[in-house]
């Protein structure tokens, strides 16, 4: 059964906003990683802010899981008022594509569906509507 979780974007202050949000919920994060922690695409080269930005959060709150992170250069500031997505994750490859492609359809695809470095099978896009929605299928994890 598919769970969904909001998915928050920053410009370099998702460390900050986190541990904000921890201050007021509690908790504990079950990952943080860095861009610094991913391989880099071949031939791009960060700067040391850049490489120290959040690529994943998430903070547990109840029956939910609030995710975030800063976002990559490479993709240029996130505009607030639209600096959120719907995280949806899954229990079998064969359902995240069958989200993904229902989903998507007429929609613009940022990261088609494909397996990942942290061993997730993953993929981004925004649907026909304007809304950005990630899908995961990670089958070694709890949801997060």
């Amino acid at each position: 059964m598919a769970t969904v979780n909001p998915y928050l974007m920053f410009n370099g202050t998702c460390e900050e906003a986190f541990l904000f949000y921890k201050s007021v919920f509690g908790g504990e994060f079950p990952y943080i990683g860095k861009y610094k922690d991913a391989p880099a695409e071949e031939g791009e080269v960060l700067s040391e802010e850049a490489l120290n930005r959040i690529m994943h959060v998430s903070l547990p709150i109840g029956n939910t899981i609030l995710m975030g992170s800063d976002s990559h250069p490479r993709y240029g500031d996130v505009v607030f008022g639209s600096n959120f997505q719907i995280s949806i994750n899954v229990d079998s490859t064969e359902e995240a594509d069958r989200i993904y492609n229902g989903l998507s359809a007429g929609g613009k695809e940022y990261m088609p569906m494909n397996k990942t470095f942290w061993g997730a099978y993953f993929g981004m896009f925004q649907d026909k509507y304007g809304i950005s929605w990630m899908v995961n299928f990670d089958e070694n994890q709890p949801n997060n």
